[in-house]
């Protein structure tokens, strides 16, 4: 695979030292004890702060990846994080330091909030997809209050044109494969717009735009809160619940129900927007082989996705692509009506 000489610039002088210096700059001083998370797009630590250096003691302090972002785009996804925060939807905001929420340090920059404890939320129990749903509505009904100005926009093929174009500039795509690679993937284009055309006037909104179940913590008696709002974009309601969905189709039809339960009692749904759960796969799909090439000069990357940019790994990409291409033509099922005993289901279909 050809490697891309501007896919990003290196984190190597995020040492230690380098982190606790920049939290002092901005008026936080770490007591020492520093632990790294997991987190491949940018670098996360978790540090513990002396008496009265913060608001919090224990902080999370994430140093963006170079280049990705724009200032303007960071700010905009702090300033939705306090909105939602405003609202009483539980969400890790950004603190205010100095004057804004985004510090510069050198040639880095960082943000800080609190830490919040939890674990990943137990799918398979109904209570907790219906309380997701109910708190996906909210952030939902904040998110409807005004558009971003700077965020990307997932409401079109855009985001899968631009990845084709890079992977085949980039030369990421072996050259054996280039072509049923891309005529696949041209097939997927225009199949999610052909989707999207079958939704006049989508509405769209700002949205969380990564919630799968690692961006969200739960605690037994606060229930759900989310993190990472760095993927926030502009895109469909449905966005948000369908990464939530596993196992087989009869399983992902009866989770789906129960977010909605939740989700239909604080905000309205548009139900049109199941249309849209494939081809938004498919979106994320190619999306992502774009992403792991962007990002390949980094060292975490070829440690952590050893098998990425192999033939095998390629000759994959288009047999899954093909399979999504099946998977959009198909009638969408909707899901299944919850009874008032929730034990029985009423299947119907669009």
């Amino acid at each position: 695979m050809s490697r891309n000489p501007d896919a990003d610039r290196s984190f190597a002088a995020l040492t230690p030292e380098f982190m606790l210096d920049a939290l002092e700059a901005a008026g936080l001083y770490g007591d020492g004890r520093l632990l790294q998370l997991n987190s491949f797009e940018n670098r996360v630590i978790q540090v513990h702060l002396e008496e009265g250096s913060g608001p919090a003691p224990i902080a999370v302090a994430k140093f963006y990846r170079p280049g990705r972002w724009s200032d303007a785009q960071i700010l905009e996804e702090h300033a939705f994080a306090a909105e939602l925060a405003e609202a009483e939807v539980p969400v890790a905001a950004p603190w205010v330091l100095g004057d804004s929420t985004l510090r510069h340090y050198q040639d880095q920059r960082f943000a800080v909030t609190a830490r919040y404890g939890g674990r990943g939320p137990e799918l398979e129990d109904p209570e907790v997809l219906t309380w997701i749903g109910r708190l996906l509505g909210r952030l939902h009904n904040v998110g409807r209050r005004k558009p971003f100005e700077h965020r990307l926009r997932w409401a079109s093929s855009a985001p899968a044109v631009e990845a084709r174009d890079f992977l085949i500039a980039s030369e990421s795509v072996p050259l054996e494969i280039q072509a049923s690679w891309k005529e696949t993937v041209d097939r997927c284009i225009a199949a999610i717009d052909a989707a999207f055309a079958a939704v006049p006037d989508l509405q769209v909104l700002r949205l969380h735009g990564d919630c799968h179940p690692g961006n969200i913590l739960w605690t037994p008696n606060g229930g759900p809160h989310f993190v990472d709002l760095d993927d926030a974009v502009t895109g469909p309601a449905v966005q948000d619940l369908w990464m939530l969905l596993s196992g087989d189709e009869l399983s992902a039809r009866q989770q789906l129900a129960y977010v909605l339960e939740g989700y239909e009692t604080v905000a309205e749904f548009d139900r049109r927007e199941l249309t849209l759960i494939e081809p938004l796969r498919t979106l994320r799909m190619i999306h992502h082989s774009a992403w792991l090439a962007k990002r390949w000069n980094d060292p975490a990357f070829p440690v952590a996705f050893p098998w990425f940019g192999t033939p095998n790994y390629w000759n994959d990409q288009v047999a899954k692509l093909r399979e999504q291409l099946q998977n959009m033509a198909e009638p969408v099922a909707a899901p299944p009506a919850i009874a008032d005993d929730e034990e029985e289901y009423k299947f119907w279909d669009m």
